[in-house]
């Protein structure tokens, strides 16, 4: 604690970060710039495309889809809070940003990630009524229950994020505010406080048990029934359409929490040379996870869902012959 508070005394308070990004790899720079702006697109015209369906078809006023329109909502939401700021910083060596802005763009980016963590969760009990419970889904799953069901899982998101937000915020950063990441990485951030963190340490890893473990024993436990029940239906086509309604879901929740346990889980390494090679991956995994994801969610969605193909198809046929 001495250490920490002799540290605050001899430096003056951070008024902003500089945000490194690539800027210790010139030549990587535009090819990443192009690459990830095209990606950014596909995920606006994509998810964009996702939420008109939803909202416009009536055939897909149902829970299922209903979530499925807040999911594409999300990553819009998402990605618009990072990748912006990421293409800038490509373009504008050791971007900076100020202390404000920092403290927006994580608290979104955090709020974003845990209303996903909820909302999978929430969309695996949708399944799980609809397969296992076909006759009480529709009481069980009425509009009076999956609104106030997403709406939580974005409140549960946003008080979670408010609350690592604040308690980072507080912490007096003085010195080195140099940021090694492409955005206000809420993790990235801590390592540059002259205070101690343990607090923060412990809140992080009770959120993470929270909104990863919580959510991927429920979503598990919940599979195993889905499929338990899909097993017992006698005729092959049955099992067949049973288990394409949650398909689609299952590959985006091993998407998702595979990426992040990847991210969050792997051991650091001692070497300093493979130190240096985990700091550069360490970057560009989550880099790529924050748009990988997102632009795929719409491709699984709708390749593999006859209800939103026959939906995109209604929708063009509509605007073709309306001109």
């Amino acid at each position: 604690m001495g250490y920490y508070m002799e540290k605050a005394n001899q430096t003056s308070p951070v008024l902003g970060f500089i945000l490194l990004g690539l800027s210790a790899h010139p030549k990587l720079e535009k090819t990443f710039f192009v690459l990830i702006l095209l990606m950014y697109l596909m995920i606006l015209l994509g998810n964009g495309v996702l939420v008109l369906v939803t909202v416009s078809d009536s055939r897909l006023h149902t829970p299922m889809y209903f979530f499925l329109g807040n999911l594409s909502f999300l990553d819009i939401c998402y990605t618009t809070s990072s990748v912006p700021l990421v293409l800038d910083g490509f373009r504008t060596p050791r971007k900076t940003i100020s202390f404000s802005g920092c403290a927006v763009q994580m608290f979104l980016s955090f709020a974003m990630v845990g209303t996903e963590c909820v909302l999978l969760g929430m969309m695996v009990f949708d399944r799980y009524v609809a397969i296992c419970n076909p006759l009480r889904y529709p009481v069980v799953m009425s509009k009076a229950a999956y609104v106030p069901m997403a709406a939580s899982s974005w409140a549960i998101g946003g008080i979670a994020s408010l609350v690592h937000t604040s308690l980072a915020i507080q912490l007096p950063f003085c010195g080195d505010n140099i940021i090694n990441h492409f955005t206000c990485e809420i993790l990235a951030v801590l390592k540059l406080a002259c205070a101690d963190i343990s607090i923060n340490v412990i809140s992080m890893g009770v959120t993470n048990v929270i909104f990863l473990g919580v959510p991927v024993l429920f979503i598990s436990v919940s599979y195993i029934f889905i499929i338990a029940t899909i097993l017992r239906i006698p005729s092959a086509e049955g099992r067949r359409k049973a288990f394409s309604t949650c398909s689609a879901h299952l590959t985006v929740v091993i998407i998702f929490y595979g990426t992040l346990f990847f991210m969050y889980g792997k051991p650091k390494s001692k070497d300093s040379l493979e130190a240096d090679k985990e700091d550069f991956s360490d970057k560009l995994i989550p880099l790529f996870y924050g748009v990988v994801t997102p632009m795929l969610n719409p491709i699984i969605y709708s390749l593999r869902n006859k209800d939103v193909k026959a939906a995109l198809r209604y929708l063009v046929a509509q605007k073709y012959f309306s001109q």
